[in-house]
């Protein structure tokens, strides 16, 4: 589907930030009275906010409203648009009543762009499969602070404890080191008390919501919690792959037949052998075909491999197990497994660099009444994506994080500049950052 507010152009950021900008200038308004007479647009109070969260400097427009006061200009305006600098609490309210979906049109465009870009190919695997991951991740924890929109729980002592979480979909690859984050689901009340009920109901509304605009070719990852069969019917009715981690404790029944196979000898074995550098481990895979995914007549029937990998003392350094409609012989299980394996970056390459990376996804930056937690965390991730992107096709961003690879430097650096220098656009920006680090300006202005 093509979004008519934006056409594909070369990703850079004064292109993207523009592309954001276009959005939030639609995003819907829920004061009453006459627009005319209002100081502060929607469009700058979502700027204002994703500003924040793309600089990670919670201190940004604390410092572009003392810059506007002293020199009639700032960086709020000159790179992201800003026409005037809302206060915080200014920005909480306008944006309380904001859902969150108001932000899918643009994650949808992005990966429809990525894909014509040809940038998603180099994350196929499988017969050209995408391989998206899901978990949840728990963004906001009170027990004191809460909302409409809040989950709770009640803890040994009687507490109260108010939660906000989501389901934080992401393209993976086991041949790539980035991920790319793809709209959240956010977890409503309703959805349940229950890990297991709340994550796959947000997981089961994100799908019906989402598979319109996925690539054709798509395999989900995910933990034991999603290895249930409502789950995986509702992903064969997609047309879609799954490769789902499958635990003793919760597939009994499972387990039993894949003993019984074991004992009539119909359990295929596959043995690796792989040199680390340092080490020979030996890799060793078990395959079951068509075994009952639950104890009922209707079981689905699924593919089950075993991987367990041992040093040479013969000691487990790992082992999994996962549940798959794939068919498997000897000449695949090590991709699938592999491709089984890589749902770990949802956690490391997504959830924990949301959380620990400079975007602060854990920090309460307002609560609201309504929508905002959940649309302060949707801007954090889009900020991710935007970083992202940048650093594939942006040259002078790639170029500077080239040579300042940590993040904390890069950003660091960008925090001071625009904190003592107003810039007149962010290629004046990134061409001061790449002249002070003697890096040769490329010769396309218009690829950065």
């Amino acid at each position: 589907m093509a979004y008519p507010f934006i056409e594909t152009e070369t990703f850079t950021q004064a292109t993207l930030i523009n592309k954001v900008r276009q959005l939030f200038e639609t995003l819907p308004d829920g004061r009453s009275g006459n627009g005319v007479y209002r100081k502060y647009s929607m469009a700058d109070a979502a700027l204002s906010a994703f500003s924040v969260f793309f600089m990670q400097s919670p201190s940004f427009l604390e410092y572009q409203r003392t810059m506007q006061k002293e020199r009639g200009k700032n960086n709020a305006q000159s790179l992201f648009g800003v026409h005037q600098i809302p206060s915080d609490n200014q920005i909480r309210n306008l944006l309380d009543a904001v859902p969150p979906e108001a932000l899918w049109p643009l994650y949808r465009w992005l990966l429809q762009a990525l894909e014509g870009q040809g940038k998603l190919k180099e994350f196929h695997v499988l017969d050209n499969s995408l391989l998206v991951a899901l978990d949840g991740v728990e963004y906001f924890s009170s027990q004191k602070v809460h909302c409409e929109c809040c989950s709770t729980k009640t803890l040994k002592n009687g507490v109260t404890q108010y939660t906000h979480s989501a389901v934080t979909p992401v393209i993976v690859s086991p041949h790539q080191a980035e991920v790319i984050p793809l709209a959240p689901e956010f977890i409503a009340p309703q959805d349940g008390n229950d890990k297991q009920d709340y994550e796959l109901a947000a997981a089961r509304r994100w799908l019906a919501r989402e598979n319109g605009y996925l690539p054709k070719n798509v395999t989900f990852l995910g933990d034991d919690l999603y290895c249930k069969q409502p789950f995986c019917e509702v992903l064969k009715q997609q047309g879609r792959h799954f490769i789902l981690v499958c635990k003793p404790e919760s597939h009994q029944t499972l387990y039993e037949w894949v003993e019984d196979f074991q004992r009539l000898g119909q359990v295929e074995v596959v043995e690796k052998q792989r040199w680390t550098g340092k080490q020979r481990l030996i890799e060793r895979y078990r395959i079951a075909h068509q075994v009952p995914l639950r104890d009922s007549d209707d079981a689905l029937l699924v593919n089950w491999c075993e991987i367990e990998i041992t040093d040479e003392q013969g000691r487990v350094v790992y082992r999994n197990a996962f549940a798959t409609d794939y068919a498997l012989d000897a000449q695949n299980v090590v991709e699938i497994v592999r491709a089984g394996r890589t749902r770990w970056k949802i956690e490391n390459e997504n959830n924990n660099t949301l959380k620990t990376k400079g975007y602060h996804f854990a920090h309460n930056f307002g609560h609201g009444k309504k929508h905002l937690a959940a649309l302060l965390a949707s801007l954090i991730i889009l900020a991710f994506l935007v970083h992202t992107v940048l650093q594939w096709f942006d040259q002078c961003y790639r170029l500077l994080r080239e040579e300042l690879p940590s993040r904390k430097t890069f950003f660091n650096d960008l925090r001071a500049l625009t904190r003592y220098v107003c810039f007149d656009s962010w290629q004046h920006l990134m061409e001061l950052m790449l002249e002070g680090l003697d890096i040769p300006i490329p010769q396309n202005p218009d690829l950065c």
